[in-house]
């Protein structure tokens, strides 16, 4: 139903000169933006662009250091997410804030006034989730439910706030093709109701399909604005970073060598009650080839990493080969020590250590793999600062990693730029064996291209690549064969240039059947 006292006539919120600083430096700086009703905005920018800070501005996170916030022609002060909410401001983040053991109108209840009953929160959720093409089960758990479905809990969660905007931050990531379709469904239903969405996205061909209005931010500042359906992604990347994004070039790719890493029959139980089991998992990646797994989160990815990479070594040490040695029973370092490298997917807490400078990362990832290197001959085995410097120095300049000193805290720098350097860091050694999950989850244009191009030219140098991400316009930049995982299951592999985006998207969905004695999938 269309939103009571709706004015086309004027900006349902405008930011005048909007600043946040942090000691000196400006994340935002004389921001101008205006939203008007009934609109879908989209807020474009590089990793590091203010696009975050200016949200948490608009949301009560952060508070301005100057500016003003007018909202329906009025000067707001928003103390807290709270204060946002009771103006008519709701937010989906991109990282969902759910408690799996809860139900979905428990969690939903959790962000409601508490004197509202929990049957009549199931009601409401139940009511709005289908009138807004997003239904789900009040009763159900979440951790029982894809992220598809979490992602509906948060937007319905919003909704039911009764808001005038919405922030969306990179709501399809997580999304199948078939998912987004119909998120994008809903959105032109709040639209018509004369909601407006401020819409944050890397995917370009998105924000052309759905939104009316662009602002795009760079170095904190605004620096143009469009109709995104009158541009290519190509200009709307190039209005981002200030220059073309160059195109990830594939051709050219060796020829296929011996096989480098192996899965064979690999299955590993779940760890935790809310965990995937990994359910017979077989799979080569040969010299010379990148072979991407595509899937939506949540369907094992995080544990086929964990059992490739050593993090967790498994019980039978045949299940998995690296250089076609068994190294199930492993760890990472004695992996690592065979020619492999990884980068997972959590860059803070799992790449990095935040607090620590790049160069501390480097000899934590590294100290085993490049002991004589980084660490002197001797009982103490001394940390070589030189030889570790120069390996930091070296990585930032071939990935372009952007930062504020030499060598400054790795939560210093923007998603984007610790991400080139995390991949950088392994990309250096020239491992014969790369695993990569989700390599350029919410990286901006330029530093994805980067990363992207780094991969496909390390499987030309001759080295095997696996790449975990739910990124299908990634998946076909980089693959010469593709693979899905479904509830703990792999598909067979198809070369890249059979699969279409509407196959894959089935097979993320779980739209397969099993073949007999191999536990592999396949699309019907």
């Amino acid at each position: 139903m269309p939103v009571e006292g709706a004015n086309a006539n004027s900006p349902l919120l405008a930011v005048s000169n909007l600043t946040k600083l942090f000691g000196s430096f400006a994340a935002c700086n004389d921001i101008n933006l205006q939203i008007d009703e009934g609109e879908i905005h989209a807020l474009l920018g590089e990793n590091g662009a203010g696009k975050s800070t200016l949200v948490k501005m608009l949301f009560g996170v952060l508070a301005p250091t100057a500016g003003e916030i007018v909202w329906q022609e009025r000067s707001v002060r928003i103390a807290s997410p709270a204060a946002a909410r009771k103006l008519g401001i709701g937010m989906v983040f991109q990282h969902f804030s759910l408690f799996e053991a809860l139900t979905v109108a428990e969690n939903i209840a959790l962000s409601m006034d508490s004197n509202i009953s929990l049957a009549r929160v199931a009601d409401e959720a139940s009511r709005l989730s289908h009138a807004y093409g997003l239904p789900l089960d009040p009763k159900a758990h979440v951790a029982d439910l894809s992220v598809g479905e979490r992602q509906r809990i948060e937007i319905v969660r919003a909704l039911l706030q009764n808001p005038r905007l919405i922030i969306l931050d990179e709501p399809t990531s997580v999304l199948t093709p078939q998912e987004a379709d119909r998120l994008f469904e809903t959105l032109n239903k709040l639209k018509a109701e004369g909601r407006s969405v401020l819409y944050i996205s890397h995917r370009l061909e998105e924000v052309q399909r759905i939104c009316d209005r662009a602002t795009v931010l760079r170095h904190g500042k605004v620096t143009g604005a469009c109709d995104p359906r009158a541009e290519t992604p190509a200009s709307l990347a190039r209005m981002m970073v200030g220059s073309d994004v160059a195109a990830v070039t594939a051709e050219g790719t060796s020829t296929k060598g011996d096989v480098q890493l192996e899965a064979r029959h690999l299955s590993v139980p779940a760890r935790t009650p809310f965990a995937v089991s990994l359910k017979n998992i077989c799979l080569k990646v040969r010299a010379g080839e990148v072979l991407a797994i595509a899937g939506v989160a949540g369907n094992g990815q995080g544990e086929l990493f964990d059992a490739l990479s050593g993090e967790y070594p498994v019980a039978d040490d045949a299940a998995v080969q690296i250089r076609q040695k068994p190294v199930g029973n492993r760890n990472i370092n004695a992996r690592r020590l065979m020619g492999a490298g990884f980068v997972p997917e959590e860059r803070h807490g799992h790449a990095a250590v935040s607090a620590m400078p790049l160069s501390d990362n480097l000899v934590l990832a590294r100290s085993r793999s490049d002991a004589k290197a980084f660490l002197g001959a001797g009982f103490l085995n001394v940390i070589r600062r030189d030889a570790v410097m120069t390996a930091t120095k070296r990585i930032s300049e071939a990935m372009d990693v952007r930062k504020s000193g030499e060598d400054p805290p790795a939560g210093s720098l923007s998603g984007g730029n610790l991400q080139k350097f995390i991949v950088g860091r392994e990309l250096d050694r020239q491992p014969a064996v790369l695993v990569v999950n989700q390599p350029t989850w919410g990286v901006d244009a330029g530093a994805a291209s980067r990363i992207r191009q780094a991969l496909v030219d390390l499987a030309k140098a001759g080295s095997a690549v696996l790449v975990i991400s739910q990124d299908l316009d990634e998946i076909f930049e980089v693959a010469t064969e593709i693979a899905v995982i479904s509830e703990g299951k792999l598909s067979d592999p198809y070369p890249a240039r059979e699969l279409s985006r509407e196959k894959i998207g089935l097979l993320m969905g779980g739209m397969y059947g099993k073949t007999e004695g191999t536990g592999a999938v396949h699309a019907h």
